[in-house]
């Protein structure tokens, strides 16, 4: 017995290396035959749209992990990885991904980002979106934080496809689809954006719908600056149309005779209703301040600078707020500009001629009633008769050569007598002022022409002693 133990107490120290040589064979041959089934599993899995797959491999049975999109593509990929040759056994760990009830997407966009959350149906889908995000987007950051689920309408890929063309015409704002149900909210970048927007959505896919459309349009914005250093009149913003801008620019020029006017206006849809007339009279305010600025913001008039003098003040804030169209509303802040020096006779008539030799006071047709395109232009003579208040002042009338010769007798002394009255009720006394009419007897320029008969009609301010 003891013989035997000492024999065996030889002999088993030799089996060691004999086992390390055995495991390093086996190991060396399992991995290869491993990582081969590891790979054919894989290409078996090719052509199966998954999410989240897994395979991992010991000896020749495989555990397979994955998220199908449906229960026969499920099954489908479990065979196909059973099928891979080398495969003995598979540990069959997938799961269908969950199912999104309602199905919700969403495309959001801020100053900043566009952010897409919510639910795509595929992993190709949701690449397919980010990628049509990121072309109609250019130039904007594309954040995607979609997650995968079951559940989608059909034709979900091309409805989100044309709303986030319809994100691109937002300043800011959110697109939902929930279902087959599309909510729209936020601020168009553009005027006519939200019409752009409204039309488009007309060729959703079919089986989708509006749910909500809360899209608004930015302010329909017109601004006018009075800059009597440049002697300019800059018209900037928005009009509803070309017929609309040249009658504006045309009204313009009449109240605005000695300044030069700066066009900048651009045509845009979206003008509210009143647009015209509201612009129309906020410029005929305008145009008697010696500087100021108009804003008209939608339904809504901002006007501020100075008035030549107290009683234009009252008068341009008061006849603003009255000569708005119903809707409308006024907000002025208008000051007095401080009174320019006294000037003798002398410069008082440069001053008289210099205003009406760049404009002429205007009534309506065969009539003594002023004209409102030439409030601003009385106001200026209104100063300058404040500024001699030692002198007096024939207003003198004048009329062109057409018609009766009587009648533009009298035509033309009831419109210097107009013009005096204009003038008194301002506050200047009346003892300061007479006035005549000399009808077509003394014209400047021929009567032949159109151009000639407009000089002669007008009005004419001669400084006495």
């Amino acid at each position: 017995m003891h013989g035997l133990f000492r024999w065996s107490s030889k002999w088993w120290p030799g089996l060691i290396p004999l086992a390390i040589l055995w495991a390093a064979a086996a190991w060396f041959s399992t991995v290869p035959l491993e990582a081969d089934i590891a790979a054919r599993s894989n290409a078996a899995l090719k052509s199966t749209i998954l999410d989240k797959t897994r395979i991992t491999v010991a000896g020749r049975d495989v555990s397979f992990a994955a998220e199908a999109f449906s229960e026969d593509g499920r099954r489908s990929a479990v065979a196909s990885v059973e099928a891979a040759p080398g495969v003995r056994l598979v540990n069959d760990e997938t799961r269908l991904v969950a199912e999104a009830k309602p199905f919700v997407w969403v495309a959001e966009r801020d100053n900043v980002r566009v952010t897409l959350w919510g639910t795509a149906p595929l992993p190709a889908s949701k690449a397919r979106i980010a990628e049509a995000a990121r072309a109609a987007l250019s130039g904007t950051e594309v954040v995607d934080r979609m997650g995968l689920a079951r559940g989608a309408p059909p034709r979900f890929d091309a409805a989100a496809v044309l709303l986030l063309d319809q994100v691109a015409k937002l300043k800011d704002g959110k697109i939902v689809m929930s279902d087959a149900g599309v909510s729209l909210s936020g601020m168009a970048r553009d005027l006519g954006g939200r019409e752009a927007i409204a039309a488009a959505l007309k060729n959703l896919p079919e089986g989708f719908a509006v749910a909500a459309n809360e899209v608004k349009a930015p302010p329909y914005i017109f601004q006018a600056n009075k800059d009597p250093v440049a002697v300019t009149l800059t018209l900037s913003g928005y009009v509803p149309d070309n017929n609309v801008h040249a009658a504006l620019v045309a009204t313009a020029g009449r109240k605005f005779a000695n300044e030069k006017i700066v066009d900048n206006l651009k045509a845009s849809i979206g003008a509210p209703s009143g647009f015209s007339a509201a612009v129309t009279s906020a410029l005929g305010a305008l145009s008697r301040l010696s500087t100021g600025t108009l804003v008209v913001s939608d339904r809504e008039v901002k006007l501020s600078g100075d008035a030549l003098y107290e009683a234009a003040a009252g008068q341009i804030r008061a006849g603003l707020a009255r000569d708005l169209p119903t809707g409308w509303t006024a907000k002025s802040e208008v000051s007095v500009k401080p009174a320019a020096a006294p000037v003798d006779s002398t410069v008082c008539q440069q001053l008289f001629t210099q205003n009406l030799s760049k404009n002429r006071i205007r009534f309506e047709t065969a009539s003594a009633s002023i004209n409102a395109d030439s409030a601003g232009l009385l106001d200026r003579l209104i100063e300058t008769a404040m500024r001699c208040p030692s002198t007096n002042v024939e207003i003198v009338g004048h009329t062109d050569g057409d018609g009766d010769a009587a009648f533009n007798q009298t035509l033309s002394e009831k419109r210097a007598l107009a013009v005096e009255d204009y003038l008194v009720k301002a506050g200047l006394p009346a003892d300061r002022f007479s006035t005549v009419g000399y009808g077509s007897a003394q014209p400047i320029a021929t009567n032949d022409t159109d151009e000639g008969k407009l000089q002669n009609r007008r009005i004419e301010f001669m400084v006495r002693q």
